[in-house]
């Protein structure tokens, strides 16, 4: 399957090998990825496997998640997903942005276009974003795409660090 989204300054195209340098320039660095559960990769076979497994699902026909990379005038910079449930009624939206880019409203932009994606597209009823309770930009991205905070007594463990810190968890449900 092959899915773009244009939005006034973005191009979201799937994600694959191909964007191997630019995802492990951010996935890698430290600052980027403070609040990433499975990143910093800390070597590009890392990046190249998740790349792998993302050009694997783009090929399927209905697609477990749905992975693309944000576009800035033929510049990727970073990645915004939604991954469904097992009936795919539900998603999950993520995102990353090289932070050369961030404050700029990239990520936000991304995110709403998926949003829409998952919606219009795929059907979903009930779109999710999780986040550790420190990303203050994360969250209120969240609450910027119309989700509300729907849990914060979770947690999450960081599997590199084994720290574990209080998770939110932001929903929106579609009538």
């Amino acid at each position: 399957m092959y899915y773009e989204i244009k939005t006034n300054r973005l191009l979201l195209r799937p994600l694959s090998l191909k964007d191997l340098e630019t995802v492990y320039k951010y996935s890698s660095d430290e600052e980027n990825s403070t609040f990433m559960i499975w990143l910093p990769h800390d070597t590009k076979e890392k990046t190249i496997q998740f790349l792998t497994r993302v050009t694997e699902e783009w090929s399927k026909e209905n697609p477990d998640f749905y992975e693309f990379a944000i576009i800035l005038n033929e510049t990727q910079i970073g990645a915004v997903s939604v991954a469904l449930n097992k009936d795919k009624s539900e998603g999950e939206l993520g995102w990353i942005v090289n932070k050369k880019y961030w404050k700029k409203g990239y990520a936000l932009e991304a995110a709403a276009a998926v949003k829409d994606f998952a919606i219009n597209e795929l059907g979903v009823t009930k779109l999710t974003a999780n986040c550790d309770y420190r990303n203050t930009n994360s969250y209120r991205l969240m609450e910027k795409l119309g989700l509300t905070l729907e849990s914060s007594d979770g947690t999450r463990t960081y599997p590199k660090s084994n720290e574990t810190v209080k998770e939110l968890i932001y929903s929106l449900t579609i009538n």
